[in-house]
């Protein structure tokens, strides 16, 4: 499945990723990703933001991109099309100015219909490609906070609307996991659990995305459900 575009000026194209679809590659794998579409959808993009530093001699470009999202998880993205796109929106992320709204489908219940998870993030020390809020966590702990509201349980889960404060790694992932609630199919921080409602991939939508734009204006943009969303929405409900 390729990206379809939600909205779209001179400076800023805002996107819905499919689930299955790398941001940007590593350095290490050849599969396709969401820049070699940004590039062949908008050719002038090229040279638009800024590249990941691998070592001192070797770098990823990444044109366009200011945020990304985990290759299993669907929904909204913003793009940066022009320098100033790119700066714009820079600087709303660094100021936690850019509002988030993920939606997801969680084993069990949260005790909490309302609550906040706040735990600092660090590198989880028994796998390097997991992060971790528990106490041992290696490196610099970065602060993060996630706050949720539990809108529907059944069938022994729970979906959930997720408003992200913090932009880490992994983060809403983490969080779950550290109260005990981890993603539903999520392989890497729930891998002992079954899949239910028919999910094959981590149950993570980034559902809507809020953003002033190069002239001010504030912009609201929300992505459709993919059908696994739908389908396990009609499970739930059953």
């Amino acid at each position: 499945m390729e990206p379809t575009i939600l909205y779209e000026d001179h400076d800023i194209v805002a996107i819905n990723k499919p689930s299955g679809l790398l941001v940007h590659g590593d350095g290490k794998t050849t599969e396709k990703t969401l820049v070699d579409w940004v590039i062949k959808k908008f050719p002038k993009i090229e040279g638009v933001g800024e590249p990941i530093e691998l070592t001192d001699e070797d770098y990823i470009d990444r044109p366009g991109i200011v945020h990304r999202l985990d290759k299993d998880t669907s929904g909204v993205m913003l793009i940066a099309k022009t320098h100033e796109g790119f700066e714009t929106l820079k600087e709303q992320f660094q100021h936690r100015e850019v509002k988030k709204i993920y939606h997801a489908f969680v084993y069990g219940r949260p005790k909490e219909e309302r609550g906040l998870i706040d735990r600092p993030i660090g590198r989880s020390q028994h796998d390097i490609r997991m992060w971790s809020s528990e106490r041992g966590a290696r490196g610099m702990k970065r602060e993060a906070v996630t706050r949720y509201v539990v809108k529907e349980s059944n069938h022994g889960v729970s979906f959930v609307h997720i408003m992200p404060e913090t932009g880490r790694t992994h983060q809403i992932r983490v969080h779950f996991k550290s109260v005990r609630h981890p993603l539903v199919s999520d392989s890497l921080y729930a891998p002992t659990e079954p899949q239910k409602l028919g999910f094959t991939r981590t149950a993570l939508h980034a559902r809507t995305i809020e953003f002033t734009n190069c002239e001010g204006k504030k912009v609201r943009v929300e992505a459709p459900y993919p059908l696994d969303f739908e389908k396990a929405l009609a499970l739930l409900r059953n």
